[in-house]
């Protein structure tokens, strides 16, 4: 008699087994890096109630709520700020235990928000900012780049640009803090820093009106626009050319456009200290703004009406708008403009580099004024 293995239509290929889940992995991911934050306790959540200075991020969320609130005729949904202890305790002081990070290892002497270990916190605008790498913090610090620490990694291999960056942070009376490699990595989280990070604050920028008012002041007012300008290395060099050529201020977008960060403070070789910069919440309402204030408003476009040579506006109160890396000027910018001015160039180049179109137009701004002069 036959048996199973002999019938007509028997299973040839093993039955399915049981289907395969994460067995935990995704849970023991999570293992030693802390518990998830509260939204009462993260200060970019509308919801916090923290002790710690509230984001201006955080602060016009909750007013946003508020207002909505308001009109729906209910409670805002926000926390009350100043109302949760927040801050990281030294040795279990101010009523809370001493903070623990990886491996169980107390934290103490830290400042600030009570982020959980090895979870990253989108950092407040207004906070401050860390330049890494050895070239980049010595050059900041040659060019007066205003800074409030320096943080140097334990065991650093010491040579002459290191010996340099810790010698000028002394001379110009900078905290200089050594913390561990491990330390250094959460701080910069995870970016190649060569065991040196600087401490940049929050760049100051001037109001609008006043950058305005200070400029026709002047016997020949000139400013400089940004359009979507996104990387901080154009914004820095195109600040260091309105110094060079005698601009009297820069404005930029506050959205969707680069701001005065670390990497634009260096590439600015300190004029960004020298040289007012304001933000602006709508670039085309700026620009008719300084229109009703006698402004000529020119923008830089390669198929512009106007050639550069030609530009009679030069010696009058004058605006420069640079449009953005990729598509130039937006479309109601270029409508706001009073005239387009093109660069003529002889090779088949198709454009410039925004902060190099940026310095040729000054340049030849500053020269017709001073043939005018």
């Amino acid at each position: 008699m036959a048996g199973n293995s002999q019938r007509r239509g028997r299973r040839l290929t093993p039955k399915a087994g049981a289907p395969k889940g994460t067995g935990g992995k995704n849970k023991d991911s999570l293992a030693g890096r802390g518990r998830t934050l509260p939204a009462d306790e993260r200060p970019w959540h509308k919801a916090y109630s923290g002790t710690e200075k509230l984001p201006q991020r955080t602060a016009w969320k909750q007013d946003k709520e508020r207002r909505a609130a308001a009109e729906e005729g209910r409670s805002p949904k926000i926390g009350q700020p100043g109302t949760k202890d927040t801050t990281w305790g030294k040795g279990g002081g101010r009523g809370t235990p001493t903070a623990k990070g990886r491996g169980g290892k107390p934290t103490g002497g830290r400042s600030g928000p009570r982020v959980a270990p090895g979870r990253k916190a989108n950092p407040a605008k207004d906070s401050p900012e860390l330049l890494v790498g050895r070239n980049p913090v010595l050059e900041s610090l040659r060019t007066q780049v205003p800074a409030t620490a320096l943080y140097t990694a334990q065991g650093i291999d010491v040579d002459d640009r290191v010996k340099e960056i810790i010698r000028t942070a002394a001379d110009r009376g900078i905290a200089i803090l050594e913390v561990s490699r491990a330390e250094l990595d959460r701080m910069t989280g995870g970016v190649l820093h060569q065991g040196v990070g600087l401490q940049v604050p929050p760049f100051a920028y001037e109001p609008f009106d006043d950058l305005v008012a200070a400029a026709l002041e002047q016997a020949a007012p000139l400013l400089v626009a940004l359009d979507g300008v996104t990387d901080p290395r154009n914004l820095g060099a195109v600040i260091r050319s309105a110094a060079a050529f005698g601009a009297q201020g820069v404005f930029v977008p506050e959205r969707r456009a680069a701001g005065i960060t670390a990497t634009a403070w260096r590439t600015s070789a300190g004029a960004a200290a020298r040289v007012p910069v304001a933000q602006v919440t709508n670039l085309t309402r700026s620009l008719k703004a300084c229109k009703d204030a006698g402004f000529v408003v020119v923008g830089l476009d390669a198929d512009g009406q106007t050639d550069l040579y030609d530009l009679e506006a030069a010696v009058g109160p004058l605006v420069v708008v640079v449009g953005s890396e990729g598509r130039g000027l937006s479309r109601l910018v270029g409508e706001t403009c009073d005239l387009t001015v093109s660069i003529p160039m002889v090779s088949d180049v198709e454009s410039l580099n925004a902060s190099v179109a940026a310095a040729v137009t000054l340049a030849e701004v500053a020269r017709r004024r001073s043939v005018e002069v």
